[in-house]
């Protein structure tokens, strides 16, 4: 009898098909759900790449979204946005933008409400994991189309409790933070549905908010990667791609950013660090209190002036344990270098001539066009007082096989965000949602 066999061109032509049909039961959904809900998002133009690759093996589209948890919001700190701090508002906004997307994995930060969102996800096809840092309201998820992925294994870090050193017997040197925030990143390895032993570890993180503490958001995006590598290699799928996506809280010329993509650190980098190795009550209960103690949430704002202050805290002597910048740099070095989806995405759309109204962070702010992040997005959250770039979708290849960036979602423009996020109409969070299509070979 004669085995037929699809060639991979009909393959790819039955995926696009059936992403197709389930783009169009998310769109008669939504509608749905804009009759009960009459404010929605603005939905934003997706930026197709061209392809070297002829039949590549898996497609995969990924995408990352800080929801700003309801428990954090504070008017005072959103004065522009009025109702669409309410509930009732923002959750059918972030509901349907996120299944706008038809995304094949999501990496959700500041989740609550989950017996709400769960629900949404569930009726759209999604299983998912869910974790949160010890104590807080609000956690991170992970979500993915259950008739494509199955899930094997999940793990949680914690950042305080992570080592970094292992010639010290006292705990707090081995472990060199400088403050306890109670953030942790999240990993799940997923397996392909009727492939054979293919699959992809998905991981995200939300990383301490304070933008003053530089030092200790370094020394956990550097955990984070060498954890999700160890995560792969305990369970032998070294032969797995890597996603790693969320909010960092640091922007793209920050230390962390050029440490996670392999760029050397700069003078400037260097000085940031150096000023922030410092020691804070949560790690030495001695130091005389300073100012008022913080809430350790994002965005509380009980630290004055908190771009430049460091209050609470002493500074680090050697038997604190702190990572030097060439310590630092081997701990990510142990690693792999990360590559973003967007700063390759729209770095491909300006080379190759067709930029149209591309904004990017480098357009902002004076970084070498040539230097890794100057095409990251020129805004991930924009609000009445902050307006920055903290948001990223990184990928780790692997010898076997390569990762392409077919696709992107462009960001928002700056004169749609202009009143300030959350917005009727706009967005449901002060984040902007990413998304991006990956071609694995």
């Amino acid at each position: 009898m004669f085995d037929y066999k699809p060639t991979p061109e009909q393959l790819a032509l039955a995926e696009e098909r059936r992403r197709q049909r389930e783009a169009k039961k998310l769109q008669q959904q939504n509608a749905q759900n804009q009759a009960h809900f009459p404010p929605m998002f603005l939905p934003r133009l997706w930026k197709s790449l061209p392809s070297t690759q002829s039949a590549p093996r898996s497609t995969m589209k990924v995408m990352s979204w800080n929801l700003l948890a309801q428990c954090l919001i504070r008017s005072n700190l959103f004065p522009t946005s009025s109702k669409a701090l309410k509930t009732s508002h923002r959750e059918p906004m972030i509901h349907a933008e996120i299944l706008s997307h038809s995304a094949d994995i999501m990496c959700l930060q500041e989740v609550d409400r989950l017996e709400k969102l769960s629900s949404t996800l569930e009726q759209a096809g999604y299983s998912f994991a869910y974790a949160a840092g010890p104590g807080k309201q609000h956690g991170c998820l992970i979500a993915y189309k259950q008739d494509k992925y199955s899930r094997v294994d999940e793990l949680i870090i914690e950042y305080d409790k992570q080592e970094v050193h292992e010639d010290s017997s006292h705990p707090a040197t081995r472990i060199g933070s400088s403050r306890i925030t109670k953030n942790i990143g999240f990993m799940v390895a997923l397996a392909e549905v009727g492939a054979d032993h293919q699959g992809v570890i998905i991981a995200t993180t939300h990383l301490f908010w304070h933008p003053a503490f530089t030092y200790e958001r370094a020394r956990q995006a550097g955990i984070l990667i060498r954890e999700v590598l160890h995560f792969r290699q305990s369970m032998k799928l070294d032969h797995w791609p890597c996603i790693i996506a969320g909010d960092f809280n640091f922007t793209p010329d920050d230390p962390a950013y050029s440490l996670l993509v392999g760029d050397s650190l700069t003078e400037a980098q260097s000085q940031r660090l150096h000023i922030s190795r410092v020691i804070h009550m949560t790690i030495d209960p001695t130091i005389v209190p300073t100012a008022k103690k913080a809430d350790d949430e994002e965005g509380d704002g009980s630290e004055a002036d908190p771009d430049r202050v460091i209050n609470n805290s002493r500074v680090a002597t050697s038997s604190d344990g702190l990572l030097s910048d060439l310590e630092l740099t081997s701990l990510f070095i142990n690693g792999a270098k990360l590559r973003s989806a967007y700063d390759e995405g729209q770095r491909t759309q300006r080379d190759n001539g067709t930029p149209g109204d591309l904004c990017t962070f480098g357009d902002r702010v004076s970084l070498p066009p040539t230097r890794l992040g100057a095409h990251e997005p020129m805004w991930t959250s924009y609000t009445n007082y902050w307006k920055t770039t903290l948001d990223y979708i990184f990928f780790v290849d692997t010898p076997k096989h390569s990762i392409n960036v077919a696709g992107y979602l462009n960001p928002h423009r700056t004169t749609d965000m202009e009143a300030g996020l959350p917005q009727i109409g706009v967005c449901g969070s002060d984040h902007v949602s990413l998304c991006a299509e990956l071609l694995l070979s």
